[in-house]
């Protein structure tokens, strides 16, 4: 007989199980770099509302102190949302006035699995709770 071209059905069956493999090990790592990116939005957002509150309390000083509304921060109620946040994934509080201290808190939106949460504070600092 001539020699026969083409794959065996054990060589398919080999290439079959390494995809396999590949893919079980490569869908959880691409699954947190989803969430993570999806947090990114939310990390601007709550950038965007530590500059407002920065302006705020220059603005106001010893009188800011408190949880200013969306509109005395200078947003309307849409402004705040995104793709996978809305403005009801956000909270704040202005602790101090001088030096300023607040911290901006933002829950997991829309398809969002880990973390559940993060906060801003005024130094920069983000924490993540699992």
């Amino acid at each position: 007989m001539k020699g026969r071209k083409g794959f065996t059905l054990i060589e398919l069956m080999v290439v079959i199980l390494i995809v396999g493999i590949l893919a079980s090990v490569a869908i959880p790592l691409m699954r947190g770099r989803i969430d993570s990116a999806k947090w990114s939005e939310g990390k601007a957002i709550m950038g965007t509302i530590a500059t407002s509150i920065r302006a705020y309390v220059a603005e106001k000083g010893s009188a800011a102190i408190g949880t200013p509304t969306l509109a005395q921060l200078g947003f309307s109620s849409s402004d705040l949302n995104g793709t996978y946040f809305t403005s009801a994934n956000f909270t704040w509080a202005i602790t101090a006035s001088d030096p300023i201290a607040f911290t901006v808190t933002a829950t997991a939106g829309t398809g969002i699995t880990t973390p559940s949460q993060i906060v801003l504070s005024q130094a920069g600092t983000w924490t993540e709770t699992p």
